[in-house]
């Protein structure tokens, strides 16, 4: 009885579940990312992004292989939505850091020129 049990292989959904994870992990952090340090933040994804392919690469273990590698390329994806982001801010759908500027804030450099 206990028998076909062992014959399952649950490793794709594991991959999966975790897949879900990482990815609903990188929103917040694009968001948190953009929000306190704008688009110059995408050189850590990209860092990121690169080990990750170097684990996955030299990792024996196909599953946390192919997990290292969804969150490399979840990363690179990332440095995309970090630069969405500011243009999502720019709309007004997300809010802006009032402590900081933004490329696209009215320039101070000549005061009452429009």
């Amino acid at each position: 009885m206990d028998a076909w049990i062992d014959t399952l292989n649950f490793n794709g959904l594991l991959i999966g579940a975790l897949t879900f994870l990482i990815i609903g992990a990188s929103h917040p952090a694009v968001i948190k990312g953009e929000y306190y340090f704008g688009t110059r933040i995408w050189w850590a994804f990209l860092l990121l992004g690169l080990l990750g392919i170097a684990a996955a690469v030299y990792v024996q273990d196909i599953t946390l292989s192919a997990l290292l590698g969804v969150f490399a390329f979840t990363c690179l994806w990332g440095i995309k939505e970090i630069f969405e982001q500011q243009e999502r801010v720019r709309k007004g759908w997300f809010p802006r850091n009032p402590r900081r500027k933004y490329p696209f804030d009215p320039s101070d450099e000549h005061p009452g020129e429009k």
